[in-house]
């Protein structure tokens, strides 16, 4: 019996890194990549990047922030399942806020995030922060606030929830709006 076990542990580890084989590996970030909400170029946005590899597309959908690439996973919509998620590693070598690097990537799923930072992401929303190494982690959330948290403890709400900018056209900005569109009106009227 116990010959057929230790095979069965040895098919199932075969079977596993064979998995880990068939994931798409990370795309390093050039000038072409822009992002999936914004279609901006995410070189010019700091803050950690997200991608994520969709089951049967040759290409990743990157995102500015990672905040972006955890929302796109937990949205229902997707037309495609998702075969993994990478995101940058802000504790590589080299690695800041203002160049995270284009080649860092470790898979989200691997990571220590910061959630609730004073730090907001590339586009102005609260980042999740990733790290491989979870004592740089915790000297980030140490130094910035926040709590370590792996991608299966980040709530909801730290990534669907919407949030207001500053400087965002918003529902304070509605009376103004309405009293230019009111004028411009006027104007064509007369």
């Amino acid at each position: 019996m116990r010959p057929f076990l230790a095979a069965l542990v040895l098919v199932s580890l075969a079977a596993c890194r064979e998995e880990l084989a068939d994931l798409p590996a990370p795309v390093t970030m050039t000038a072409e990549a822009v992002g999936h909400y914004c279609q901006m170029d995410l070189l010019e946005h700091p803050g950690p990047k997200g991608q994520v590899h969709l089951t049967g597309l040759p290409h990743p959908l990157f995102f500015s922030q990672v905040r972006d690439a955890i929302a796109y996973q937990r949205m229902p919509e997707q037309s495609h399942m998702i075969a993994v998620i990478y995101v940058s590693d802000m504790g590589a070598s080299g690695a800041s806020w203002d160049d995270p690097g284009a080649a860092n990537w470790i898979a989200a799923e691997t990571a220590h995030f910061v959630v609730g930072s004073a730090i907001a992401g590339g586009m102005g929303a609260p980042e999740l922060v990733p790290f491989s190494d979870p004592a740089r982690a915790a000297a980030f959330a140490a130094g910035n606030g926040g709590q370590v948290l792996r991608l299966a403890d980040i709530p909801d709400a730290a990534v669907l929830t919407p949030v207001e900018i500053e400087g965002d056209i918003g529902a304070g900005d509605d009376a103004d709006f309405l009293d230019r569109l009111r004028a411009l009106q006027a104007e064509q009227e007369s």
